[in-house]
């Protein structure tokens, strides 16, 4: 689901009905460079940018697009400023998941009457050709969500049309990367969830926060018998918005003989809280997977025992389930390592990427869905091994 379809009645009776996730902003440490990173190996364009000679003078930002993608990476110029105190903390990643909403300022006072603390009060900046209105709240550790309204040129079914951002931003022409991602597409099409790792014993208070301040509801519960391997476990609850535009996973670790992947994150992570990967929705898992191989993108390596069994497991459900078999070419999907789940609904392909930086604070996730709406529950011990295997190559198990 890329927008919800909500009438302006259902907006006005209720401020926090989200309309669309309007961008995911990234803290870097050179926006410059990590756009040319994104948009090499992921496809993304380099649509418009805003920094020194545009006249903004306390941080450079970039706009980069992909479907109904919109990731804004965001570099401080001071170093007095607190995005810079961040990136010494954490390095680069995820600082915001922001929200699409008929009317920021109200859906701010929402939230925050619902108990959110304030990150930021509500601020509109315009010009003639419209406006642009932001307020934010906090999440989980350095993570926040901002609530955006948009009016004039500056609405959101423009920006998806390739309209101005916001004022201040200026439209980048003729760099050669757009035209040869536009002429060789990874087909990356929406944000599909958002998967957040907390604290040993936070779970359910993030759970409690996301149900009691916006309103999201459980969506699925995996504790660690589902999630876990011979080393190590963690445990899951995924919440998801009342009109099913946007899921949030939150991760906490679990007991086990050797150290999480969640614990990794977090002792990576100047043990804080944060976004540990993004899960973008393709079409055709294998046409994306193969193209972003193709770009040198390094994802998680399989083992060719995985194989061996899947299809076994994933047939039966599918056929107790009513449903035809997986219809991608099986000898394929095994080339290009990709996982393969299914459950009442369907069946899902899925991949991950290796950490994108230095730090292993950071991952994506290709999914393609054929009517199964699961996170891969069959998988987790496949993908856990394999995560595994990678903490052991970084000293990190």
């Amino acid at each position: 689901m890329t927008t919800a379809n909500l009438s302006q009645t259902e907006t006005a009776a209720d401020p926090l009905a989200l309309i669309d996730v309007d961008h995911i902003r990234f803290f870097v440490g050179n926006a410059k460079q990590a756009a040319f990173f994104y948009a090499y190996t992921f496809g993304f364009t380099i649509e418009q940018m805003a920094d020194l000679t545009t006249g903004s003078r306390d941080r450079s930002r970039y706009l980069l697009t992909q479907g109904n993608i919109r990731m804004l990476l965001e570099t401080p110029l001071s170093k007095d400023d607190p995005a810079a105190d961040e990136l010494r903390r954490f390095g680069d990643g995820v600082k915001d998941i922001a929200f699409t909403v008929e009317d920021a300022e109200a859906a701010w006072k929402e939230a925050v009457s619902n108990g959110a603390e304030v990150a930021y009060e509500p601020l509109t900046i315009s010009d003639e050709s419209g406006t642009v209105t932001t307020a934010g709240i906090k999440t989980y550790g350095r993570a926040v969500h901002s609530f955006v309204s948009r009016t004039g040129a500056y609405a959101i079914e423009n920006v998806k049309q390739g309209g101005d951002f916001e004022p201040g931003f200026k439209r980048i022409e003729n760099l050669s990367i757009n035209d040869f991602n536009r002429d060789n597409p990874c087909g990356l099409m929406f944000l599909d969830h958002c998967v957040g790792n907390v604290d040993d014993g936070k779970m359910n208070h993030w759970v409690d926060w996301y149900e009691n301040v916006l309103g999201f509801a459980m969506f699925k519960h995996f504790d660690d018998a589902d999630i876990s391997t011979e080393y190590s476990a963690l445990m899951s609850k995924v919440m998801a918005s009342g009109n099913n535009l946007i899921k949030f996973p939150i991760n906490e670790p679990a007991p086990g003989k050797r150290k999480s992947q969640i614990q990794e994150y977090l002792e990576w992570h100047d043990m804080t809280a944060g976004v540990q990967h993004l899960a973008f929705r393709t079409n055709d898992c294998m046409e994306s997977v193969a193209e972003l191989r193709r770009r040198g993108v390094d994802f998680l390596q399989i083992p060719e025992a995985y194989y061996e069994t899947v299809w076994k497991r994933v047939d039966r459900i599918l056929t107790e389930n009513g449903h035809t078999p997986v219809r991608e070419d099986h000898e394929r999907i095994r080339d290009l390592g990709i996982l393969v789940d299914a459950d009442d609904q369907g069946y899902l392909l899925q991949l991950f990427t290796k950490p994108l930086q230095d730090r292993p604070t950071l991952f994506f996730e290709i999914i393609g869905r054929r009517g199964s709406q699961s996170f891969g529950k069959g998988n987790f011990k496949a993908l856990f091994e394999a995560l595994e295997l990678e903490q052991e190559r970084r000293g990190n198990l």
